[in-house]
């Protein structure tokens, strides 16, 4: 798979990544599906176009199709912070993948922000990366300032 021409942000993202100062959802996606993991501060030591262009890699969850975004991250964070992401072993079956059951997590945010929870048939029918986004936005007990406006960007924001 080619690189995408632009960063894969939500229009949810546009604002609070502030012109990628903050990672963005298609970034954490793949530190995630290849077991790696970088501060908010090594993130921000990267040069604007070496953000945008990790930025630009495919959302897919089958690493075989594009393996090059670990190899493109290493050489960035040895070149420009002198440091290496650390290794996690990743999820082998995350719950955003599973269509039959909507995670936990994403009550509860729905709960804090005052909408209805997504019901099953509407979760199936979301797009894995998306399903990815809210599972994301959804693990921490506190509110996320990002779950609402993206359930709103996903046709999800149904009022309680």
């Amino acid at each position: 798979m080619a690189l995408n021409e632009a960063p894969l942000l939500f229009r949810f993202e546009v604002d609070s990544s502030e012109n990628l100062t903050y990672i963005p959802m298609c970034v954490r996606f793949n530190l995630d599906r290849f077991g790696l993991r970088i501060s908010l501060a090594q993130w921000q030591l990267l040069p604007y176009e070496d953000r945008r262009l990790l930025a630009c890699f495919p959302v897919d969850d089958d690493t075989q199709i594009e393996p090059n975004f670990d190899h493109a991250l290493f050489e960035m964070m040895r070149t420009h912070a002198n440091v290496e992401p650390e290794w996690f072993a990743p999820d082998e079956a995350p719950a955003w993948r599973n269509v039959n059951a909507v995670p936990g997590g994403i009550a509860h945010q729905s709960e804090l922000a005052n909408l209805q929870p997504p019901g099953l048939e509407a979760w199936a029918q979301l797009d894995p990366f998306q399903r990815y986004v809210l599972a994301k936005l959804a693990r921490k007990p506190e509110g996320n300032h990002d779950f609402a406006p993206a359930m709103r960007e996903f046709g999800l924001a149904v009022p309680r």
